[in-house]
């Protein structure tokens, strides 16, 4: 990887901390937080381990295997990433997702 793609890769995990801030969450970058190679890249969503990329082409299963892999046993792996000039996507695994729609689903009917 080089220069540019790690600076790229840095501003997209700035980029996504700022927008969950703006949403109430206390989020920044996780390698300024805990500094390990299994850190997720930004922190702040408990819960949940959080692999950002900002690229134009993304292996998103690869992606989503390194977030797998560095979640911890009780977090929810996403990957959340964006190409230039596009909205943020979030992939995660389905039971992750039904998880969050059947909590979701449950709140509304109350």
């Amino acid at each position: 990887m080089g220069k540019a793609s790690r600076e790229k890769g840095k501003r997209g995990e700035r980029m996504f901390a700022k927008l969950l801030r703006e949403h109430g969450y206390d989020a920044k970058r996780g390698v300024q937080y805990q500094g390990s190679p299994d850190s997720p890249d930004v922190v702040g969503l408990p819960g949940v381990h959080t692999e950002v990329k900002f690229v134009e082409k993304l292996n998103l299963h690869s992606a989503m295997e390194q977030s797998k892999r560095d979640a911890g046993e009780d977090e929810m792996p996403i990957v959340a990433h964006k190409r230039s000039r596009e909205e943020w996507l979030i992939t995660m695994p389905f039971d992750s997702w039904i998880k969050l729609f059947k909590a979701y689903e449950k709140g509304t009917k109350q």
